[in-house]
């Protein structure tokens, strides 16, 4: 993982990479690359190369990605980007049993929103959303809502879902729990959701001028679906 031996998180990742029929293509924004705490290695670490290829960038075409087109033309491909258009992926897994592949936006919501709507590529597959209430484990980083969850965590539900095998979920998500406790001891802070924070009078940041995100803020607020 090579991190510091202090903080290893190698006796926290399966022995052997998990045996999965399904593959996954992250599709990174350039920004995720640089972060120190990012969750997609540890998802890499857990699953065989050739069933967890990472591409990074924010334009995607056909020209200069012929295999990513080929894999976003394919029938049996998804992509987990949550919407009006999406289908639950355990309504998918049990209809279409036989898709084998699936594309995962790894980037913040703004950076994911963009990346999606500004590549025509990622409107071919079938759009999946997952239906859970699992609250994040990944505490050492804010998220917008109390139910957004890290690209791992979401790769972990949804191969759970694809494979029908629970097991999966709990391997991948342990380093991801060990980093966290790791963090935690060495001073990191326990990182509410802007929605508990808000909520909570605790949010301590100057409010945006921004009127569309100031609009965001009062949906987070009144329980809104945003």
């Amino acid at each position: 993982c090579s991190r510091p031996q202090k903080v290893c998180l190698c006796p926290f990742l399966p022995v052997h990479p998990l045996k999965v029929s399904t593959c996954l293509y992250i599709i990174q924004h350039p920004a995720e690359e640089s972060r120190v705490l990012r969750t997609v290695p540890l998802l890499a670490a857990c699953l065989p190369p050739d069933k967890c290829k990472i591409l990074v960038g924010r334009r995607f075409s056909e020209d200069r990605y012929p295999e990513l087109a080929t894999v976003c033309r394919n029938p049996n491909t998804l992509i987990l980007y949550p919407g009006a258009e999406a289908t639950n992926l355990e309504e998918v897994a049990v209809m279409s049993p036989s898709s084998s592949i699936m594309i995962i936006i790894d980037g913040t919501w703004s950076q994911a929103k963009d990346i999606f709507y500004k590549n025509s590529l990622f409107r071919l597959p079938k759009q999946v959303q997952l239906k859970t209430n699992h609250s994040s484990q990944y505490v050492i980083r804010t998220q917008p809502t109390n139910t957004c969850l890290s690209t791992l965590e979401c790769a972990a539900i949804a191969l759970t879902i694809m494979e029908k095998n629970k097991s999966i979920q709990e391997t991948i998500l342990h380093p991801l729990q060990a980093l966290c406790s790791f963090q935690l001891q060495h001073g990191a802070q326990i990182h509410h959701s802007k929605e508990h924070l808000l909520k909570n009078g605790l949010y301590d940041k100057p409010m945006p001028k921004n009127k569309r995100k100031l609009r965001r803020m009062e949906l987070l607020v009144n329980n809104v679906k945003i």
